[in-house]
Order: C-alpha cells, then structure tokens, then sequence
C-alpha cells in the first residue's frame, strides 16, 4: 500500500494500510514518426507534462505555444543549462497565462481533489514553470533568488498541483517550501520534533472484561452473510465492559481527567491526522477517541494508537469493535482509493496475537469479503460478514498435537490433485489445496530480493543512470557491485585496512537470498554475470518484461500510453516477450518469467481503465512464452489485488499470481485468501519493503522499524506456505530493496529524507531513498560502499 484499494485520510494526509508501491522508473526518447527534433533554440521541447525528463517532442511555432509547450520549453532549455533562456518561456507563460491562474487560485480554499485537478490547468501549469525557474536558479548557484522564486510558488500558487511521472499529484507548494528549507539549512519536521513530549497512554477507564463477550450484550444477525448485523441491547453494560475509547464508550474519555490538563497545554491543537504518527501517545489518544470521523475509522486509528503505546489487550478490543460493529466501513487512500478498514482490523488483530503471545489471545473463525471489491468503486460493494471469536488461548499445543500435525503433512504432501507445468521449475497443488513450488523437484520458497545498484548522482529522470552491469569505475575489468562493494563496518565511510572487497554477490548469499529480479529492458542483460550468480552463490533469476508498463516494448510514446487493444502496441510487446524467452529460455539461472509491473495503476498504460483488455493479453503473452519454453512458469507483477477478479476471469494461462504489495508491518492481510479464492493460485509478492528512514526517530530506532517490518512481512509469507495455518499458497516474496537509490527524491547526489507520499511506515511516510537493506554512507564511496543494516541480519537468520 487490501484488495488494492489503498487508504486515505478524509483530508488525503494519511494513509496507513494499503500504499502504491515503488515503481522502476525510465527514461524513454519518443520522437514522433516523420518529425525532426531540433535544437532547443529552435523551439524544441520536451513530451507534456507528467513525461520523463529526457522524452522529446517537437512543439508548436511561439505564436501557438501552449502552456504545456513553454513548460517543456522551460525545463529542456533548464536541463541544458540555459538559465537565461529558461526565464524567457516562464515569462511568457506568466504574461500569457497569468490572469487566469491567479483566478483559479483564488476560487480555491482548498486542494480540489483528483478527479478535478485538470480543471485547473492554468494554475497547476504556472506553477510548474515557477518551479523550473527556481530550480535553473538553484542549478545556477543563485541561492537567494531560487529561495525567493520557491516562495513566489508558496505564496502565490498554493493550491497547484502536478502529476509525478513514477505515479502520484504532488503539491507544489511544499516541494517548493522543502526547498527553501533545504537552501536555508531547515529541517522544519526534525525541528518539531524535539518540542513534543514522548508519552505513554494511563488508561482511566480500561474496562471491566479483558475479552468483551457480545452475546451478554446485544444480538448477532446474518452472520456469514451480507445481512449481517450486531444489535446493542445492553449499551450501558456494553460501554462499562469494553473501557474508554472502545465503541460504545466514548463518555469514559470524556470525564478523563487527563483530557483538561491535554487541553490547556495545547496538546490537542491542529487535525487529528497530524497526531497518527506523534510520540505524544497521551494526546493522540484523546484526539482520536473524539475525532470526527466515520466510528470505523476512528475505532481503528484508536486501536493503532493504544497500539502504539504497548496497550496490546486494549488495541485488541478497538480492532474487534470494527469488526463486531463497523465491518463495512470505508476509509480513502491518499490516492483516493477505497480502504476496508474491517479486513484490516482483521489483520490488525491476527498480527498483535502473534507478536505477543503473552496476551493469551487467537481470533478465530473472523472474515469480512468484499464482493466486487477489486475496483475502485464502491458502490457495487457487498460485504459477507463473519465476526468469528475472541478467544482465550489456555490450552497449550501438545507434543500428540504436534506430532498429528507432522503426520498429516507428510500425508497431504504424498497426495497432489493439480500441476502447472511439467518442466525443472513446476508448481503442485495438494489434496488440502495447499500449493508449492517445486525446482528440480525439491521444494523452492523464493527467498528473493531487488538487486538496483545506482551509483549515487546518477538518476533516470537527466538520462545519467546507466546498467550496473556496466559499472568499472575502479577500471580493475570487473563489475564493481557485484564483486568490489566493501562493508563498512564501522561507519567511518571509509574503506579501513580490515574491510577487503567482498562483492554483493557474496554478501546477497551470506544473506541467504536465493533469487532475484530483473527486467530485460531497457539495459541489455550481461549473461556471463548471471551465469556466475548461479553457479558460484547459488542465486537464481525471475526474468521479466514490462509489458507495455512505462511504454516500454510497446512503442508507444510516454504521453500516448500503451493501449492494449492496439494491434500495433500487442504485436511490438510480443516481440519483445518472443526475444527475451529465446535469449534466455536455456539459461540455468532462470527460475520463472515475469509480466509486467503494476500496469493496473496505469503509469503510461491503460491497464487501469481497461484492466479486461490488460489481463487478456497478459493470457496471449502467457501462452507464447509456452509455446517457447516448457521449463519455466510465467508469473505476473500486478498492484495489489486491484482488478483480481478481471485478472481469475481472463489469465488462466498465468501459472503465479505475483502482485507488489505494501500494507503495513502486519503483512499482507488478505492477499493470499484472495488470491486463493478467486484465482486458487500459487502467488508471491513481487515487492514490499519498508524505509530505515522516519521523522523524529534516531537512525538505530529508524532501522530497528524497519527490521520489525520486515521480518513481519516475512512471517506472513512463511504462515501462508503450504502447510503451515494460513491460506498454503504462499510461495515467497521479492524484498524491496537491497541497497538504497538515492535518485527517487529528484535530487540524486542527496540522500533525501522527504516522505514522498503517506503510507503503512513508521512514521506514516514512504521514504523511497531509504528503503536497501543496506546503505551507502555518505555517498562519497559509492558504488561501493555498503553499510549493512540491522534488516539484513534479521533477514540472514530467517532466511538461514
């Protein structure tokens, strides 16, 4: 971040379960057919806005320019370094278009949501012209001018907003106020937080019964159908066993006497959504039991906060309270997506029993399934609702127990019902439903891992980035990430006289990582460095292609998209599937191919407005790679479950489901049931992770968040493996990623620490630059330098 629907905040601040993942990002030339690109004072520009920097088109004479036409103007001629002729395009845009920008601002009081944000197009598109000003200033070393050219923005464009090409609106007006802060030697967040109190929540009222038992209270109805209903019989009764803050109990906060001291400190100033992430648990505690919000999600961000502050029984009961009382409640995504709050209760609730044992606790029996749920509409939502049972765990596994549980796998492992594919790499399906991944007939858990070095300063939005196969900065004739990277033990950024080359190849098999990612496009794949990945570290390769994603292999241009009912675009992507099985079909590190990457967001494809057409030729694809090869499965990368139901109906020729998934240090939640359900497929998770980056938090707490993360995350794949107590169709999980890339800011010579949209973190922000298991210290040693991090040896032992 769930069925791909993703959560918001009322306000589009917050969002914590279900974010867009990472996206791989290129830089792609589209010149359009029979054109001639000429030179920028010739009037050359780049693609319309939203295209990658890099993108070329040919735009009108300047007596027809558009606003479009003079920001790519602008930014090309900025890009190339001529500052004053990027002064000259924003100047005409502010003359031309001026007037009517300012009119729009001044018609806002607030950010228009999404689906209107085109209508303001003259607003959105002068403010991106400013931006591009004060970034040639900047560039240019004139510090005191770009300060004031990032606040002409602030001040007078504050409700712009612009589309980012890797996938999500940005407010310009904060980028810009970043800047500025960043120039001015600022950290307004870091500031802040040293002026708030880290506090734990003393609950006055914490209840009068641990486990809340309902059915002494009220009345279920319809349960396991979409009927389903709690009625309360007993409100008073009710309110007194469940304790402060648990629906229906709201009178408990409210005679607090905790709540007047909070007030008059000003402890509960601004929106409740700042106080999802505040280490001032007390006041996030009474701001949230009383926010104005739907009684779901405000249930559900009460229990994140008694959460938080290490109140696990009294958590337990919020998230229960959603599930017995709000199971259809629906929050939005910062991506103004639909949110299930009550699946993610679910979660919440199975997550903290197995985390802390110590409460004695196990949800049994509990689902909610969100018929028609696979969309981003909800108005065709049905809700099948099973609020199961909070039980008491008194009874503790035996050996009998255990040694039944054995001999029934070994049992159901002897009796397989269905096979996908014959070949080395196969998957079985058991009599119990249970699937595996079978290679050279031996089990396989994918243990896998984004390998992505980028030397620090390259970036694929300027075109510098190149392959790191290519990488011999040491000019020693071999490649420099896979064998000359070098652990800083001890952080001095410097390569000691003790810390010899090791290689991340080497250090990737210390890791116990046994396969990882790569595409095909757009650098060529170096065989031999592949080969010896294999046949020296043991480390196979999932081998994929973008389908169209970005453009790519489609020969679409960036701006048009890849449209999958265009016979040209599905002959072209054909191709490039063809030539990538034939090249590399017979190689002994292959494991599986892949499709795609997230093509139902629709970053420069239409898979999302037309997911049908998208999944149907994922099958043709499908069959022609088996067609050419019987070795090796296909796979697909989706976003989550969005358009899983299309993807059950029209892929059946897809042997593993595979889908980049961030929902939080709970895991996956529903993923692999989901799945199972509609699909009964083997699935993966083609990508997850999470930053060593937070506000407020010191560097070790930062990567200790993110150790805890993934090793949840971890966990949940190994429960849903076969045989173990979840869904059994669990076949590993590609971690995202191994070392950080420091270009995902825009700044790529700064390892940023902005959060680059709200999501299921620590601190509720996706920082993109922070998200390697290891580092890169302070950038001067890259690309070799490796500061491994805290996650990396969790991981090491997991995976051992």
């Amino acid at each position: 971040m769930t069925n791909k629907k993703k959560i918001k905040s009322s306000s589009f601040l917050l969002s914590i379960l279900y974010p867009l993942s990472s996206i791989f990002f290129f830089s792609v030339i589209c010149l359009a057919q029979n054109e001639t690109v000429l030179a920028i004072d010739e009037a050359v520009a780049q693609a319309p806005v939203g295209a990658p920097q890099g993108t070329l088109a040919v735009v009108a004479p300047p007596a027809e320019r558009t606003l479009v036409d003079l920001i790519s103007l602008a930014r090309q001629a900025k890009d190339e370094g001529k500052f004053d002729v990027v002064d000259n395009f924003v100047e005409e845009a502010k003359t031309r278009f001026g007037a009517r920008a300012r009119a729009e601002q001044k018609g806002l009081k607030e950010f228009p949501p999404a689906e209107q944000i085109n209508a303001y197009e003259a607003l959105n598109g002068l403010a991106q012209c400013q931006f591009i000003k004060a970034e040639a200033l900047k560039k240019a070393g004139k510090i005191k001018e770009a300060i004031a050219a990032f606040g002409v923005i602030v001040t007078d464009y504050s409700f712009a907003q612009a589309w980012d090409p890797r996938g999500w609106y940005y407010k310009l007006a904060e980028v810009a106020q970043e800047g500025i802060d960043r120039m001015e030697g600022r950290d307004p967040k870091a500031e802040k937080c040293g002026h708030i109190p880290t506090t734990k929540i003393d609950l006055f009222d914490p209840g009068k019964e641990e486990i809340v038992d309902y059915a002494n209270y009220g009345e279920f109805s319809g349960v396991g159908t979409k009927d389903y209903k709690y009625i309360i019989k007993n409100q008073e009764g009710l309110s007194e066993a469940a304790g402060e803050g648990i629906y229906p109990n709201t009178t408990s906060v409210r005679w607090d006497p905790l709540l007047q001291e909070v007030k008059k400190a000003k402890r509960l100033d601004g929106s409740h959504w700042d106080f999802v992430t505040t280490p001032d648990l007390e006041a996030a505690f009474l701001k949230w039991a009383l926010a104005p919000e739907a009684p779901g999600v405000r249930q559900f961000y009460t229990g994140l906060i008694l959460e938080k502050s290490g109140l696990i029984k009294h958590a337990i009961k919020a998230y229960y309270a959603v599930i017995v009382h709000f199971p259809n409640t629906i929050g939005w995504t910062y991506w103004h997506t639909p949110w299930y709050v009550g699946p993610a209760a679910i979660s919440k609730i199975k997550y903290l029993c197995k985390k802390y044992p110590q409460v004695n606790m196990s949800l049994e029996d509990a689902s909610i399934t969100v018929e028609n749920g696979y969309d981003n509409s909800v108005t065709n939502d049905i809700y099948i609702v099973n609020p199961g049972r909070l039980l008491k765990n008194n009874i503790p596994e035996t050996l009998t127990d255990k040694m039944k549980k054995f001999i029934d796998k070994r049992f159901m492992q002897a009796k397989i019902k269905r096979k996908l594919g014959a070949g080395k790499v196969r998957f079985v399906q058991y009599q119990n439903g249970d699937w595996q991944m079978l290679v050279d007939n031996r089990p396989y858990i994918i243990k896998g891992i984004t390998y992505a070095v980028t030397k620090v300063g390259q970036s694929p939005d300027d075109g510098t980035q190149k392959s790191w196969m290519e990488y011999d900065f040491n000019k020693n004739g071999k490649c420099d990430g896979p064998y000359d990277s070098f652990v800083d033990a001890n952080g001095n950024n410097v390569q000691d006289a003790n810390e010899p080359a090791i290689g991340d190849f080497e250090l990737m098999k210390r890791m116990g990582v046994n396969t990882i990612r790569l595409y095909h496009q757009p650098f060529p794949i170096k065989k031999e460095l592949l080969r010896d990945l294999y046949n020296k570290y043991g480390i196979r390769v999932i081998m994929g292609d973008f389908l169209g994603k970005y453009a790519l292999g489609s020969g679409a241009s960036w701006a048009e998209g890849t449209d999958y009912d265009n016979p040209e675009h599905q002959k072209k992507m054909l191709e490039s599937v063809k030539n990538m099985v034939l090249e590399y079909k017979d190689e002994p590190f292959m494991l599986t191919w892949l499709l795609g990457n997230e093509n139902v967001y629709g970053v420069a494809c239409n898979a999302d407005k037309k997911p049908d057409s998208f999944f149907k030729f994922v099958n043709e694809a499908a069959k022609l790679i088996k067609s050419l090869d019987s070795n090796h499965p296909v796979a697909l990368a989706s976003g989550d479950t969005l358009s899983l139901d299309s993807f059950a109906k029209y892929a059946p020729e897809v042997d593993l489901f595979g889908a980049n998934v961030y929902r939080g240090k709970e895991g996956f939640g529903s993923y692999w049931g989901n799945v199972k359900r509609l699909a009964d497929r083997p699935a993966f998770v083609t990508e997850y992770g999470a930053p060593a980056y937070a506000y407020c938090y010191t560097q070790e707490a930062a990567d200790e968040s993110q150790s805890e993360y993934l090793e949840s995350c971890w966990l949940d794949i190994k429960d849903n493996a076969a045989f173990e107590n979840g869904s059994g169709n669990a076949v590993g999980g590609v971690l995202f990623e191994y070392l950080d890339e420091w270009w995902k800011g825009y700044e790529p010579g700064v390892h940023d620490t902005k959060g680059l949209w709200v999501g299921p973190f620590e601190d509720g922000y996706m920082h993109e630059e922070w998200l390697g298991v290891a580092g890169q210290g302070d950038g001067k040693l890259s690309p070799f330098l490796r500061q491994l991090r805290k996650s990396y040896y969790t991981y090491q032992k997991l995976w051992k």
